[in-house]
């Protein structure tokens, strides 16, 4: 332990006048003295330490205060990881009737002094009081630096593994990326950690795009500070800027870099949007697209098929779609262009829960007849006579009066296998097919026999889901494309 007076180099010592802290009986102080200018020390913390009888901290830190130390001051060092060693060193010294303040970098809350002081306290069954006095934390400097990245809810996670165990680390890293929080990263890297930011990088890259914003300050504050912002596709981990000095900050899906900013939005300007919402079902709907844009693993994909995907996500709450859906290449686009121009006069489904699902304020702006044969009263003979489930027979008979309809199924195997048959006879030419079925027998062979009708756009579940609703709300979003840009769904709720 090495004790030493206030002969600091530097320039002479700033006094601010002194408040009274009144106190009947010592106590010890736990300040955080911010990332390590003047300029980010708090007035409370500067009038503790001016009053204090003993400041005790790391070494390194006194260079931060000794602007404000007075002449009899006794400071005290215990070393870089003597933590234990300082706190209790203070207890004995407010023991002895000694108004102490324990000194920590940043916010002594923050993988500081003040847990452990705490804790301490505890163990001696301690009648000292003790005072924590917040401090500006590094990750709060360094997006101050970076612009306005912390915008909305973060979390703050240590690559040091001295504490906790490399499993549990992984662990929070995993939760973090995949809830989309904006993360703050203290201690990233060491000459004997080297690796465990690459694989930081390598899970934020399973969760997030790599166009994600990641910005990184090293000695945030001090004389040898560096600021730097790039992509997380972008982010070097080997970077010589990268140690333990440095604090970096990943953004989540709504952050952005502009004017060579970091910013996160926290969403004020969608609050005050002039986007006219017809009634309150079309407003929970224009929420729930944006939650579901924000969780895509993928948001990057053509407008067309994003729009059919978080229209199958919203009615299924199934992220899985996102591998699931197939969308042809401007299938959605062309399609919605074919209803508008008239030349798709008709919407042929496989049962009548698909009919229901699509909106009627769509089909009748566009003037467009949906039909179900299931209900046809000719249907029941001609299953019969043909041998055929009742839904082949709908299609056989929708074929024969709409040939160049769009068909859409939902429920049926056996009737999108139908159509399939009769695409390969020539005696269908369906505007555009929706696979759609659900189920476990024939139904992932019903969807690859669409597949190789090239001329014909196509919409596909693939695999075993599906279903009615999801039939419908595809169609849906074919015929609300316009809203597509504007992410605004639901006009016809």
């Amino acid at each position: 332990m090495s004790f030493y007076d206030t002969a600091f180099p530097g320039p002479e010592m700033h006094i601010i006048n002194p408040i009274d802290y009144n106190m009947k009986n010592p106590r010890l102080i736990v300040a955080g003295i911010g990332p390590g200018s003047t300029e980010d020390i708090t007035p409370a913390v500067i009038r503790a330490i001016q009053q204090s009888d003993v400041i005790i901290g790391y070494k390194y830190y006194f260079r931060f205060i000794q602007f404000y130390l007075n002449e009899n001051t006794l400071c005290i060092d215990t070393g870089m990881r003597s933590e234990k060693e300082r706190a209790r060193e203070a207890f004995e010294q407010v023991e002895q009737g000694k108004n102490v303040c324990v000194i920590s970098s940043g916010d002594a809350g923050i993988y500081g002094m003040a847990p452990l002081i705490f804790e301490m306290k505890k163990e001696r069954q301690s009648a000292v009081e003790i005072v924590v006095l917040p401090g500006i934390s590094a990750f709060q400097k360094a997006a101050a630096l970076l612009g306005a990245p912390i915008g909305h809810d973060l979390c703050i996670i240590s690559l040091s593994d001295l504490m906790t165990p490399w499993e549990k680390i992984e662990k929070r890293i995993f939760a973090a990326a995949s809830a989309d929080f904006i993360t703050a990263i203290y201690n990233p890297k060491s000459v004997g950690r080297y690796w465990q930011l690459h694989r930081l990088k390598e899970i934020f890259l399973k969760e997030r795009n790599p166009e994600t914003p990641v910005g990184y300050v090293r000695q945030a504050g001090r004389e040898e500070e560096s600021v730097h912002i790039t992509t997380l596709g972008d982010f070097n981990p080997d970077d010589e800027n990268v140690d333990m000095f440095t604090t970096i900050l990943i953004g989540n899906t709504q952050s952005f870099i502009w004017d060579n900013k970091f910013i996160t939005p926290r969403g004020y300007y969608r609050e005050k949007s002039d986007v006219e919402v017809k009634n309150i079902g079309q407003e929970i709907m224009i929420n729930s697209f944006r939650t579901i844009e924000a969780e895509l693993n993928n948001p990057n994909i053509p407008l067309g098929k994003k729009w059919a995907l978080l229209h199958a996500i919203h009615t299924t709450a199934d992220f899985d779609m996102e591998n699931l859906l197939t969308v042809d290449e401007h299938a959605v686009e062309m399609l919605y262009q074919a209803f508008e121009s008239g030349k798709i006069k008709t919407i042929v489904t496989d049962v009548t829960m698909v009919a229901s699902g699509i909106r009627k304020g769509a089909v009748k702006r566009f003037g467009v007849d949906v039909k179900c044969y299931l209900s046809d009263e000719r249907i029941p003979q001609l299953a019969e006579e043909k041998g055929i489930t009742r839904t082949q027979a709908g299609v056989r008979l929708a074929v024969e009066e709409h040939p160049e309809a769009l068909y859409a199924f939902g429920n049926a195997p056996t009737a999108l296998m139908e159509l399939c048959d009769l695409v390969r006879k020539g005696k269908a030419k369906p505007a555009a097919i929706i696979a759609a079925p659900v189920g476990f027998v024939n139904v992932c062979e019903s969807k690859h026999m669409v597949k190789p009708f090239t001329n014909i756009p196509k919409i596909i579940i693939e695999g075993r889901k599906g279903g009615s609703s999801l039939a419908a709300t595809l169609v849906n979003s074919i015929l609300s494309f316009n809203d597509a840009e504007q992410l605004k769904p639901g006009r016809d709720v």
